[in-house]
């Protein structure tokens, strides 16, 4: 197994990236040599306690004692694993983020958007829920890729993936960890423009789907390292039938067809674009790996070389530990106003928005469902304590995503 590079086009140089790379005075230095698997760190160094972002807010005050900086080391890295579906990318993220002792996030699903505080299965509504709320998840596509539904299933996806990055960048501001990803908001277009080709998606919904793309990428800091595992369609399809599930197996969508545009446009547009930003390591999966031999791979990446004029990395070059609690308290406590970036009203695309009838047929049904009758903590019934409240302190996807579809 090697690296492997697509011709011209693709054709990446292995480079060295970093946080501050530049002998400016003004820039903060910040170790970042290479990534250490675990094997080769010193046990004795003991890092600086996570800040619990979790569950506390990070302040203008907190930044004046607690700097941002003095959690990071040469691991402080963003590495996000791509692939077409069935290239093996979750048991592969995995593996590395334990080599590198880094948090593992997986690629996310809808299913919190399902489940409410208090444990109620909004899917149990859906047979009385109104056409344009009935739900539309991955199997949904899979079955039926012309369902009334599927654009609001990928815009939910899309929402799910900003939201999941968001976390990714407060944990690595927070604790100074490094993390492994699988996919990331960045990738989503990829899924979007195979699903235009073929026909699923319309093209107003394309328009709208980019002008949110825009507005809410902005606001992020792109990924040091993307590692892409390149399988042919013909062994993914091969995989998908072997994995035997009988919605994968019997789907209309998962064609020779439809894995070649995952192909085109992962190579040709994600990628492409991408070598201005990131590092970029391509790896032949077609008959998986060794994860070590990945993993020795990128312990040779010098990641000191680029500098205050380079494209590449120019999201993690910050002037002070001032600037980089800015970001820190920006990812930590707004993640709820970046989400809302996206929330652009265009009632002409009517694939993603609900009929005004049917939106009040479908708040009255949530008033019947337990705990939906008031913001999550405030439902006596439920078995809250409503006394000396005064307002809601924590935030969930999911209540976020059923406001915004009503």
């Amino acid at each position: 197994m090697s690296i492997t590079c697509i011709p011209r086009l693709l054709k990446f140089e292995v480079k060295r990236c970093g946080f501050i790379l530049t002998s400016t005075p003004k820039i903060a230095i910040i170790p970042s040599a290479s990534i250490t698997s675990k094997e080769w760190r010193d046990p004795n160094v003991k890092k600086k306690a996570p800040w619990p972002y979790e569950t506390k807010k990070y302040t203008y005050f907190h930044a004046f004692y607690d700097l941002t900086t003095s959690r990071f080391d040469e691991n402080t890295k963003l590495i996000v694993v791509d692939g077409n579906i069935g290239a093996g990318k979750s048991t592969f993220a995995k593996e590395l983020a334990e080599a590198f002792d880094m948090r593992y996030f997986p690629e996310p699903t809808l299913e919190p958007t399902y489940i409410t505080p208090y444990g109620y299965d909004l899917r149990k509504l859906d047979p009385i829920a109104p056409p344009s709320f009935k739900i539309c998840d991955l199997d949904t596509f899979l079955r039926n890729p012309h369902d009334p539904n599927v654009a609001k299933f990928q815009f939910s996806m899309y929402m799910r993936r900003l939201e999941t990055y968001i976390d990714t960048l407060a944990h690595l501001l927070n604790t100074g960890q490094g993390v492994v990803m699988e996919r990331s908001v960045y990738g989503d277009f990829v899924f979007f423009e195979a699903m235009f080709k073929a026909g699923y998606l319309s093209q107003r919904v394309k328009d709208l789907y980019y002008d949110i793309n825009r507005v809410t990428l902005e606001e992020l800091m792109r990924p040091h390292l993307i590692i892409y595992l390149d399988a042919s369609p013909d062994v993914l399809l091969e995989r998908i039938k072997k994995r035997n599930n009988p919605i994968e197996v019997n789907s209309p969508v998962l064609t020779k067809e439809y894995l070649e545009s995952i192909e085109y446009f992962y190579k040709q547009k994600y990628l492409k674009d991408f070598q201005k930003y990131s590092e970029i390591i391509i790896y032949d999966w077609n008959n998986y790996g060794d994860v070590e031999v990945v993993v020795e791979d990128i312990e040779r990446l010098d990641f000191d070389r680029f500098t205050q004029y380079d494209s590449q990395l120019k999201d993690w070059r910050k002037w002070d530990d001032w600037e980089w609690s800015h970001y820190r308290r920006y990812y930590t406590n707004s993640k709820r106003e970046i989400m809302q970036l996206g929330l652009i009203f265009r009632p002409r695309v009517s694939e993603v928005h609900h009929p005004g009838a049917e939106v009040v047929e479908y708040l009255d049904l949530l008033r019947e469902v337990p705990g939906e009758r008031y913001i999550e903590g405030f439902n006596p019934k439920c078995g809250d304590n409503v006394w000396f409240k005064t307002f809601h302190k924590s935030y969930r996807h999911a209540s976020y995503d059923r406001d915004q579809q009503a």
